[in-house]
């Protein structure tokens, strides 16, 4: 997280104290707005590597701050804070952009844990090119290739590649998998890793790229022969 430029957007001072006082110590650098006022100003003028978002602004609803990163082609990764905890307020606020989502009250430190799964997830975005045989994984472009020719993946595969390749030839839990993918959410089963964890098989093997099973331990990309 060393150097990471976060924006804590968050009118209950009590939090944003102690949350600003902890993503310090853990080598962000943090800018805080009370109101969306001012985390519109702030998101317009300076790049962020991970915002955090209460809903419940002084001057409106968070969900504005959302639409405006919208409207300036913003893809800054979106941690919002609620205590709306309906499953429909969630889905919601996700197709509004929002990356993940906490309920309130949280634990400080669940929502440091939820700020480095995203920075992980954003840094491996931003890599360099990975080739893996005749696999080519391009995070820039966020596109991924058999030889030249584009492989169709959901954005969830995709993203699952770019963490295993970031691991290639090392063993990623099923945990790993949870917290990078889905900052650790508890409604994610086991069973959904392990269906996508398949479908991504199907796509890869065909050029020569192994993703193997560790039975009870988790997954590997493999890069050289079997």
């Amino acid at each position: 997280m060393r150097d990471a430029r976060l924006l804590l957007i968050e009118d209950d001072q009590a939090l944003a104290d102690g949350l600003s006082r902890s993503l310090r110590q853990d080598g962000c650098q943090v800018a805080a707005a009370v109101t969306a006022a001012e985390a519109k100003a702030l998101v317009g003028s300076r790049a962020f590597d991970v915002i955090v978002l209460d809903l419940g602004l002084p001057d409106g609803d968070g969900r504005e701050v959302l639409a405006h990163l919208q409207q300036l082609g913003k893809d800054t990764p979106v941690l919002v804070l609620s205590a709306r905890d309906g499953l429909d307020e969630r889905v919601g606020l996700l197709d509004l952009g929002a990356d993940d989502y906490v309920v309130k009250p949280a634990a400080v430190d669940e929502i440091r844990a939820r700020v480095r799964a995203m920075l992980r997830r954003r840094r491996a975005r931003t890599g360099q090119t990975v080739t893996l045989g005749r696999l080519t994984l391009d995070p820039q472009a966020r596109r991924a290739y058999v030889d030249a020719e584009p492989l169709t993946l959901t954005a969830r595969e995709l993203a699952a590649l770019e963490f295993l390749a970031a691991r290639a030839d090392r063993i990623v839990t099923k945990d790993d998998l949870l917290a990078g993918l889905y900052g650790g959410d508890r409604d994610v089963s086991e069973n959904a890793v392990e269906k996508l964890i398949s479908r991504i098989r199907a796509r890869v093997e065909p050029a020569g790229v192994q993703l193997r099973v560790v039975r009870g331990l988790g997954y590997y990309l493999q890069t050289g022969d079997a």
